[in-house]
């Protein structure tokens, strides 16, 4: 007898979807479920600031357009700056406006962990190098391949790790720590940090080869107490990225709570001012910004320096000089000051000022003053 065939009823059709491949995965994600009426999603962090506004300092537009240049290139760069004044966001710029910005841009802050921890983040290590490293793990450098590592605070690098280093920059290998066959890589080094390196070197803290391996370009960021014209600007971006991520409209600056900020000396520079707005925006009420939520320490505060007119009225930039007026005149005249006192020489005058050579000629250029013909070395 013929067999009987038994149908089984057909299932519908699931949506896209739903749709699984054999390994059980989605190919499709469903859209996220709809908040509830009257419940809005958390607030996200306060956004991370990249440079906001258009720079407004002489200074500054140098600073960029310099960057645009060497942006295109290969070369190692070296930030050098006070703490807070933007190091990571400029090197973040130097990436993203390069050939490399598809590809990764890894960070580490040299100051940050133990020599042993540092030299294994950095160059990675092969299974069994050490107790505990029960897996294989490609370091920092081998990760960034093809694209940008950002060595931030590079003055506090240890020794022993400063010749490891080197050798990457030399070679373009990277040997992991427990293993013989160095690994060819591909990347852009860019290094940062606040402290005289050139003192360094004359301590005996830093390698001078290494130094001039890191230094094919160097970019100096002045403070925020030089470039003040952009306080105001940059104080209304903190304030309008903070309240947004409260899901607020961004409250108003009082005159007198900009004229506080105008006062200030801003040791900690742009990242001091940016927690400054935040806790402001956070205290602010009936949308206003006044004194009562500027906490700002008196002890920092230079009111003898007046701020800029245009923080009074902000229709026209600033234009006046760099260096003319407030405490960069008195920078400028010590300069003057230690040039004729060593007769010209930079060598000599940058000693008597307690900076490196390379700072003075940067101050040189930054105020306006010439270079002296004679005695230079």
């Amino acid at each position: 007898r013929p067999r009987q065939r038994h149908h089984r009823p057909r299932r519908p059709a699931r949506p896209p979807q739903a749709r699984h491949d054999r390994h059980g995965r989605g190919r499709h994600r469903a859209p996220p479920p709809p908040a509830p009426p009257g419940r809005q999603a958390p607030p996200g962090p306060v956004l991370r600031m990249t440079h906001p506004i258009e720079p407004s300092s002489p200074a500054m537009r140098r600073l960029h357009q310099l960057v645009d240049r060497i942006a295109v290139g290969t070369i190692s760069v070296l930030i050098l700056g006070e703490t807070g004044v933007g190091k990571e966001v400029l090197a973040e710029a130097i990436h993203r406006r390069s050939p490399r910005a598809a590809a990764p841009l890894l960070r580490l802050n040299c100051a940050a962990l133990t020599e042993t921890l540092l030299e294994s983040e950095l160059l990675g290590h092969d299974k069994g190098a050490f107790t505990g490293a029960v897996q294989a793990k490609p370091g920092l450098l081998e990760s960034a391949d093809g694209g940008t590592v950002f060595l931030d605070e590079i003055g506090e690098l240890p020794p022993a790790t400063q010749v490891k280093l080197l050798r990457v920059l030399e070679s373009r290998e990277v040997p992991r720590v427990g293993s013989l066959r160095p690994r060819p890589i591909d990347v852009r080094f860019i290094a940062a940090t606040h402290r005289d390196l050139e003192a360094r070197i004359d301590a005996g803290l830093f390698r001078e080869d290494l130094y001039f391996r890191l230094n094919g370009v160097t970019l100096e960021i002045p403070p925020l107490r030089e470039r003040r014209d952009e306080l105001l600007p940059l104080a209304i971006q903190f304030i309008t990225a903070v309240a947004r991520s409260l899901g607020r409209p961004p409250p108003e600056l009082s005159r007198a709570a900009l004229d506080r900020l105008a006062a200030h000396a801003w040791p900690g520079n742009i990242r001091e001012l940016r927690n400054c707005i935040e806790r402001a925006v956070l205290l602010a009420e009936a949308g206003r910004i006044d004194t009562d939520h500027v906490a700002l320490s008196m002890r920092r505060t230079r009111p003898s320096s007046p701020p800029p007119q245009h923080l009074h009225d902000a229709s026209g930039p600033h234009t006046s000089a760099p260096g003319t007026s407030g405490p960069g005149a008195v920078e400028r005249q010590q300069i003057i000051a230690a040039l004729a006192r060593a007769a010209g020489n930079q060598k000599i005058a940058a000693q008597l000022l307690q900076i490196s050579r390379r700072t003075l000629v940067y101050k040189l250029d930054r105020f306006g003053i010439d270079r002296p013909r004679k005695g230079r070395s």
